[in-house]
């Protein structure tokens, strides 16, 4: 009896445990099945958290000279490094335009976007939404003398309003007044033009309107109470294919972001944007820095724009009629579409395709393939205008077709292109701006930091523009005295 007990035992036991480390496996695939999503896992493999932003915002986040670099701060950038530290991976932060970080996040350009993000009906089919870490109620800002004649929802109605495009406070300012809304991308434009008297006030975050209020005496934040539209409370957006990161992030802001820390961040935040110290010492490298990166993209789109631009200048000149079409069709597609889409279908179609590159190698590829068609006219141009003559003397010497192009035509043709292709280099310098969207830290984009970091709007537009005058100007110079040489060496030739 005892020895069927003892079996008996043992099997229910051996039964038991068969069972429980069913559920134990099954409980584990589970557990691992919520515990990541695709996000999070390429976020966990990289070692790195790409958090999008855009650093003119401040006291959420701006760019500041810190022991002599660079550094994008503010609170949102304490949220940043927070959900970056719990995660155990590395911070790495992109700035871009903000009409770009939504496009970015669901292409997967970046992780996530904190940047004074609210949540919108439209924005939430797109995107998701962490729990709010902040909330910041709007307000109107105009200048001191007008704060009494825009302190009423009545009194706004007849007013020119600007907000930050693609914003809840475009939203909100379009039912404000009945007049059109000035929509502009950066928050600093937006109060140049209230400065200049462009429009009458802007909506916009109280706490970036108070920061404004710190800088000068010029601005005013009237006593009008907003209707609270969809409200402005700050979250963090990410991907909607990132449920478990959601999760996570949520857990993150609720215990180690929102109350004291946030507060102790802000308070941080608002001393450093304050600290006043010279603007050359301050703000000459971000100049410095962007001429740089403006050259340097017009350099590689005017070569790698020749070498496909001469690519496609033989064939369209081929009698090749495939080659010849392919040709005619990808000259006329990219000088038929903006350089701006251009810059966009590359940033995010690389990505979509599964290639991840950088903002600087997105625009400069963009860069060279708009420079690509028209430098191919300006090469086709350049053959067809040497005369026919030259080509009909070097057959008759026994040149073969390749060679008469190679040393008959194409040397006289670069005499005829080399000023027109100077002149692209100087028209791509300027046009280098447009990239300025992506985040890539070219001329333009450095002078509109400055004018977030420095609250003077108007200064750092000066300074840019005589930059690129002194480069243009310089480089058409050198086209002329170079033009000059070749002319003498024809007259000394005759």
């Amino acid at each position: 009896m005892k020895k069927w007990m003892k079996k008996a035992i043992v099997l229910l036991m051996a039964i038991g445990m068969f069972i429980s480390s069913g559920i134990g496996i099954f409980g584990v695939s589970s557990a691992n099945a919520d515990e990541t999503d695709p996000t999070l896992q390429h976020i966990k493999k990289s070692g790195q958290l790409v958090v999008g932003t855009s650093a003119e915002y401040a006291p959420y986040e701006f760019h500041k000279t810190i022991n002599g670099q660079d550094k994008i701060i503010g609170f949102d950038m304490d949220v940043a490094r927070t959900i970056a530290k719990h995660l155990g991976v590395k911070l790495v932060v992109q700035d871009m335009s903000f009409d770009a970080l939504l496009g970015a996040v669901k292409t997967g350009k970046i992780d996530m976007a904190i940047a004074g993000m609210t949540s919108t009906p439209e924005r939430k089919k797109e995107v998701n939404f962490s729990t709010p870490y902040y909330n910041d109620k709007n307000v109107i800002l105009t200048l001191k003398q007008n704060k009494n004649k825009f302190a009423t929802l009545q009194q706004l109605q007849n007013a020119k309003l600007g907000a930050q495009v693609s914003s809840s406070q475009a939203s909100l300012a379009g039912d404000l007044t009945s007049k059109p809304i000035v929509s502009v991308k950066r928050v600093t434009d937006m109060v140049t033009q209230l400065s200049q008297k462009k429009v009458d006030a802007v909506v916009v975050a109280q706490t970036t309107a108070k920061s404004y209020l710190d800088q000068s005496d010029q601005f005013a934040i009237t006593k009008a109470v907003l209707p609270i539209k969809t409200g402005n409370a700050v979250s963090v957006v990410m991907n909607k294919n990132a449920p478990v990161l959601k999760e996570k992030v949520d857990g993150i802001l609720k215990a180690h972001v929102i109350g004291a820390p946030l507060h102790r961040w802000q308070n941080k935040a608002i001393k450093q944007m304050n600290k006043k110290e010279s603007f050359i010492t301050q703000y000459a490298p971000y100049f410095i820095k962007g001429t740089e990166y403006s050259v340097g993209l017009a350099v590689i789109g005017v070569f790698f724009g020749i070498v496909l631009g001469v690519l496609f200048a033989l064939m369209k000149m081929s009698s090749i009629k495939p080659l010849k079409w392919i040709a005619v069709a990808y000259i006329e597609a990219v000088r038929g579409v903006p350089l701006l889409i251009q810059v966009f279908i590359v940033y995010f179609g690389t990505q979509v395709i599964g290639i991840h590159v950088s903002s600087f190698l997105a625009g400069a590829i963009a860069m060279f393939l708009n420079s690509a068609a028209y430098v191919a006219e300006i090469i086709r141009s350049g053959i067809q205008a040497v005369p026919d003559g030259q080509t009909e003397a070097a057959r008759s010497l026994g040149f073969t077709k390749n060679q008469t192009m190679r040393y008959m035509i194409l040397p006289q043709a670069i005499k005829n292109i080399l000023p027109a292709l100077g002149n692209e280099f100087v028209t791509v310098i300027k046009e280098g701006s447009v990239v300025s969207v992506i985040g890539v830290g070219e001329l333009t984009f450095q002078a509109s930091v400055v004018q977030g970091a420095s609250f003077k709007p108007f200064l750092p537009l000066v300074i840019t523009a005589a930059i690129y005058f002194i480069l243009t100007f310089g480089i058409s110079r050198l086209l002329n005295l170079f033009e000059k040489k070749l002319h003498k060496s024809d007259k000394s030739f005759g």
